[in-house]
């Protein structure tokens, strides 16, 4: 039977699929939207089975904030090549997904996934579109900030997004944009020192104590010197007490000092695809 050019161009609008693979799926359903939808997303989940074992180490990582200003999110699709990863309809998608996470606030990653996009789970959206891209999709981070007001930052080329939570609503917008892109060039550990695992503590202990051995520093003092070499991890680690980078005579913490009495930061998120 004839198909016709609208009726492909409705079959591509449903599916994002392409032209002829929209034009084939119609033919092999002899006309019947449905069942052409259908074999589109049969066949993405045949490819999608097919690339389960591929690397998919591209892709974006997109953060945004509600409306009212007090939930942030992150969300992260990979994909496998550099090349679809700039995509704009891959860009829309991850996009799409992150719009639905602010939306729904999602207790986490697989919760995200059951949500539903325009009738379909974002779980069931991935993998059609694995089969439209050919190439393996992966919704792989979903993360989120609630607070007295939160700002996000993405770093251009969408590998890179941040969150930042205050403690006090209507924050100077320049302000936060300041310490958010702060947690995406110098990637602290922690808000601050009380926030730093114990484990983490240990590890940069025991590395310092090494060191100062291997220098010949007494063993009776290792203990002491270790501490003072913490110290210096903590104010170069944490970000309220890491040199602001716009003013390096200046903590973070006394930068939002100067900039609101009172203001602190009360928690950050930072994901980035390739580092």
């Amino acid at each position: 039977m004839a198909i016709s050019a609208a009726d492909v161009m409705k079959l591509r609008k449903a599916t994002g699929a392409g032209m002829m693979d929209c034009k084939n799926a119609l033919t092999e359903a002899e006309g019947d939207f449905t069942r052409a939808v259908e074999i589109i997303r049969e066949r993405g989940k045949l490819v999608a089975n097919k690339r389960s074992d591929r690397e998919a180490s591209e892709g974006a990582a997109l953060a945004k904030v509600s409306a009212d200003g007090k939930f942030g999110a992150i969300v992260v699709l990979n994909c496998e090549t550099d090349f679809v990863a700039k995509n704009e309809g891959f860009v829309t998608l991850t996009q799409s997904f992150l719009d639905v996470a602010v939306d729904n606030k999602p207790a986490d990653l697989d919760a995200l996934k059951a949500l539903t996009l325009d009738g379909r789970t974002l779980a069931d959206h991935v993998t059609e579109q694995t089969g439209v891209i050919g190439e393996k999709i992966d919704l792989s981070y979903f993360g989120c900030i609630d607070a007295a007001s939160v700002v996000a930052y993405i770093h251009p080329g969408n590998q890179l997004a941040t969150l930042v939570g205050f403690n006090q609503e209507n924050v100077d917008s320049q302000v936060a944009k300041d310490v958010a892109m702060q947690v995406a060039a110098m990637n602290p550990v922690a808000v601050d020192k009380d926030f730093v695992s114990q484990e983490v503590i240990e590890k940069e202990l025991e590395i310092a104590k090494e060191k100062f051995r291997q220098e010949g520093k007494p063993e009776a003092m290792l203990d002491k010197i270790a501490q003072g070499s913490l110290a210096k991890f903590f104010k170069e680690n944490t970000l309220l007490n890491q040199p602001f980078v716009k003013d390096n005579k200046l903590s973070v913490k006394e930068y939002l000092e100067s900039a609101s009495k009172g203001l602190t930061a009360t928690g950050f998120i930072r994901f980035a695809l390739a580092e």
